[in-house]
């Protein structure tokens, strides 16, 4: 059965439907995408949660009454069924994640602590080590206080912020710069020091501990989560370089039977 999709003014044909896809180089989001298919498929919802998550959806799309919700699914060629599935999709891949992984957070939370702690500190940039230890002896003689320094003489973008940057993940951050701020006390002042093509001061103003709150479960579940998705298209990729193949199939001639 051949479909026509109409975007616009331009209607597009099955057939032509496959060559986009490629075009845009949408395959591997369509590979993705069947991948959490085939791991939430045994994952249900009860009653109660399809009902709240078509009011959710119906709100979204301004869907009022039965009537605007036929003409939906028709505009998109959806029945009922496949409709259920694309409401609760979201709601079905947390259910997955919880029910694979939420006996794993505490471990995991532990693992990862050091690099989820964040930090907010104060910086101050320069491309000569000279002027960057000039400043670093004026700020320790009370000469000028760090913010003003870093709003006069910093080259980064932290200077339209009085040199504050953060709160930030320490994993995020260069190993270098994240190793001394791990050891800093706040309001502790270093040296200048290089990092690529600067000399750096920097100041810790706050460490911020990482807690394993609801949103840093959610956070992490989501992490370990996409890492089990990308290791699942690798070792697809890997293992039938061949995964997706397009084929042209003639339509098949009616057989005609002789009286």
């Amino acid at each position: 059965m051949a479909y026509e999709i109409e975007i616009g003014d331009r209607i597009i044909t099955s057939e032509e439907l496959i060559a986009l896809v490629a075009q845009y180089n949408m395959v591997p989001q369509l590979l993705q995408e069947i991948v959490i298919d085939r791991a939430i498929e045994q994952i249900t919802c009860i009653r109660e949660e399809i009902a709240v998550a078509s009011q959710q959806f119906f709100k979204q799309h301004q869907i009022s009454n039965s009537t605007e919700h036929e003409t939906w699914l028709k505009r998109y060629n959806l029945n009922h069924q496949q409709f259920q599935a694309l409401i609760t999709r979201k709601l079905r891949i947390e259910k997955f994640q919880q029910a694979t992984w939420g006996n794993k957070l505490e471990s995991y939370f532990l693992h990862r602590k050091p690099h989820l702690d964040q930090v907010i500190y104060s910086l101050i940039r320069t491309q000569e080590l000279g002027i960057a230890n000039e400043l670093y002896f004026r700020i320790l003689a009370g000469e000028q206080t760090f913010a003003e320094v870093a709003r006069e003489y910093s080259v980064g973008p932290e200077a339209d912020r009085s040199g504050i940057v953060g709160p930030v993940d320490l994993g995020s951050l260069h190993p270098g710069l994240a190793k001394q701020l791990q050891v800093s006390q706040p309001g502790q002042i270093w040296r200048p020091v290089p990092f690529g093509e600067f000399f750096v001061i920097i100041r810790l103003e706050k460490f911020l501990p990482a807690q394993l709150d609801q949103f840093m479960k959610q956070r992490l579940l989501k992490e370990l989560f996409e890492g089990w998705l990308q290791e699942q298209i690798n070792q697809l990729s890997a293992t039938d370089k061949a995964w997706m193949r397009v084929t042209r199939k003639q339509p098949q001639e009616k057989s005609t039977n002789a009286a």
